[in-house]
């Protein structure tokens, strides 16, 4: 079954969370999709993933470099799975891939600040939660650490 985790991000943005969970799921052993909602976007997190830190990096491309089935972590617009990811994340509204099922994790972070994304997010759990997805919604407490609030 396919875990769908809604991340509320309020008070910390895209930035700051997804190297995060991207460096999670590579310890893990999970290969990484990410898909934004443009190329501008992908591009501003492909210069962020390379950079973002100091001592480290995360190991990354985007499906536009011809090489992207050898890459652990994938910058993309589209909804395809270029490199056989197990985890999807997608930012900014980017849309649920129609084989959505075939993931292990999917995670969805939205701008908490943006009625919109909010309303899509409310949709989207409900729809997903009806079909039997393993859904849980995370918020970022004051102190910075992400609590499971459903």
């Amino acid at each position: 079954m396919t875990e769908l985790l809604f991340y509320h991000l309020q008070r910390r943005p895209v930035e700051s969370v997804l190297p995060t969970i991207l460096e999670k799921s590579l310890e893990r052993g999970w290969r990484v999709v990410v898909q934004a909602s443009s190329d501008e976007r992908v591009d501003a997190l492909d210069a962020h993933l390379w950079t973002y830190r100091d001592d480290g990096f995360l190991p990354h491309g985007t499906d536009r470099d011809g090489l992207a089935a050898e890459h652990p972590i994938v910058l993309t617009v589209q909804a395809h799975n270029p490199n056989g990811a197990a985890v999807r994340v997608l930012v900014e509204r980017a849309p649920l891939p129609p084989d959505a099922a075939a993931y292990q994790r999917i995670v969805v972070m939205f701008d908490g600040e943006d009625e919109e994304a909010l309303a899509e997010a409310r949709v989207t759990w409900r729809e997903k939660k009806a079909e039997g997805f393993d859904v849980s919604y995370w918020q970022c407490h004051e102190n910075g650490r992400w609590q499971k609030r459903g």
